[in-house]
């Protein structure tokens, strides 16, 4: 952990402010109707997310607030406060600091023990997971915490267990950074994962007069030696910017995982991409039907297969189909969509790990690469190569707009395909929305020599 002192004048906010006046930093999407809040201690919340919180709540959205611990560390050596009163003491300013920002803002404390985090990372989590479940209406949730390199150990624990969590049920979630503007400086900050929120005047006001009612950190406990302001003037500067500063993932995410579909189909029941009610769906399908170069295929491996909207069209061309997917959810639509066919078989998989065996002349991977992470579409393309017969044929599609939630983009996938120098391209199909491409075998050949027009 970076080695600093509360005490020492840190770095002005003049570096910061030059440092930002030159970038075109994105803005974080901020329309969510559940906004999580988690702090490691009393004043991270108001410090790092006070506007987007006044925001929210302005707009009828719900707002959580997750404080761990109760911060009866912060003045180690006072004369005048014992530790259980300023835990006592720094909830009641928590508490007021967040009415200031909104009356429906819902504060919940852990009441964990200030430096003790690391042991109770288990409690942390389901306190987390308990906020996220209080409001299950909620289709679009964020939550942000205290960003992992900030310097102080109860940050990064905080942040870990949050990014932990997140991942697992499917939650998007961002950093926000507060000792690294001490300490740091901007060759410090991981500026391709910055996104700014801008505030309004109103929420610039309602954060400084949050940021007051913490007084015994932005003002001394008294006069005596031990009872110093923790967060000196020079600090606050940092925090009074017309802006709130995020961090997301960096863009080498890991590969989704099964919880996070399993999260993704409970919240937004059967039809959660609009297969079957969107025209865009509803094209793409008809157009990935139109690509194929054979009238026929033996066998055909669909990988991610989702409730089956695909699949029904698949086996109408195809010998024998295994449609996998990696939740529940879907293959139980699929199953009701295709009812009693003795030519498909669904099968749940974790993809790469859970290959499916055997060969197969049509291997579709639709919507499905982005994903995974590096590693596993590299692990999947070689995969898919080993599993095509010779004269077999790859068919990819993917969406092409950025996902916060993905490792990947559509455009990362085709370059990996690409990249993989067994396939060659027969049909490259590219729209701003999508990319739709065509892959052979060794053996394959065009739709005309397979059918005799040309030698």
């Amino acid at each position: 952990m970076v080695s600093f002192s509360h005490r020492d004048a840190g770095t002005p906010e003049a570096t910061w402010t030059e440092a930002f006046a030159g970038r075109a930093l994105p803005t974080m999407p901020d329309d969510v109707d559940h906004l999580i809040v988690v702090a490691a201690h009393p004043d991270d919340e108001t410090l790092g997310a006070a506007g987007l919180m006044t925001r929210v709540a302005a707009r009828g959205g719900a707002v959580t607030v997750l404080v761990v611990t109760d911060g009866e560390g912060s003045h180690p050596d006072s004369p005048t406060h014992r530790p259980d009163e300023l835990a006592h003491l720094r909830r009641e300013e928590a508490t007021r600091a967040l009415a200031e920002l909104s009356p429906t803002i819902r504060p919940r404390f852990l009441g964990i023990p200030d430096g003790e985090t690391d042991a109770a990372r288990d409690e942390i989590a389901r306190g987390i997971r308990d906020a996220l479940q209080a409001d299950p209406g909620s289709t679009r949730r964020l939550v942000v915490s205290p960003w992992q390199g900030d310097g102080h150990r109860d940050h990064r624990v905080v942040g870990e267990v949050v990014d932990e969590v997140c991942s697992h049920v499917g939650i998007p979630c961002r950093a926000y950074p507060i000792w690294l503007w001490h300490w740091g400086s901007p060759a410090d900050v991981p500026w391709d994962e910055i996104e700014i929120v801008d505030l309004s005047g109103t929420e610039i006001d309602s954060k400084r007069a949050a940021t007051r009612m913490h007084r015994s950190q932005v003002e001394p406990l008294s006069a005596a030696p031990g009872d110093e302001v923790m967060l000196h003037e020079g600090m606050q500067q940092h925090f009074d910017r017309s802006f709130e500063v995020f961090i997301r993932a960096p863009r080498e995410a890991r590969s989704l995982t099964r919880g996070f579909f399993d999260a993704f189909y409970r919240r937004n029941g059967d039809d959660p991409w609009g297969f079957d009610s969107r025209w865009y769906e509803q094209r793409k399908r008809e157009i990935t039907m139109a690509t194929l170069p054979r009238a026929r295929y033996r066998s055909a491996l669909e990988l991610g297969c989702s409730t089956g909207a695909l699949t029904a069209l698949l086996a109408e061309r195809c010998d024998a189909l295994l449609a996998v997917d990696i939740a529940d959810a879907p293959l139980a639509v699929a199953a009701r969509r295709l009812g009693e066919r003795s030519d498909v078989r669904l099968a749940r998989a974790a993809l790469p790990g859970e290959w499916p065996g055997g060969e197969f002349d049509l291997v579709v991977l639709s919507e499905v690469g982005y994903y995974w992470d590096t590693t596993d579409l590299t692990a999947a393309v070689g995969r898919i190569v080993s599993s095509l017969t010779p004269d077999g044929h790859l068919i990819a599609c993917h969406w092409r707009h950025p996902v916060a939630e993905y490792p990947l983009s559509g455009d990362d996938v085709h370059a990996a395909l690409h990249a993989e120098g067994s396939l060659t391209r027969l049909v490259r199909h590219d729209e701003e929305d999508f990319i739709l491409e065509v892959f052979a075998g060794a053996a394959a050949r065009s739709v005309a020599n397979e059918t005799g027009l040309v030698a």
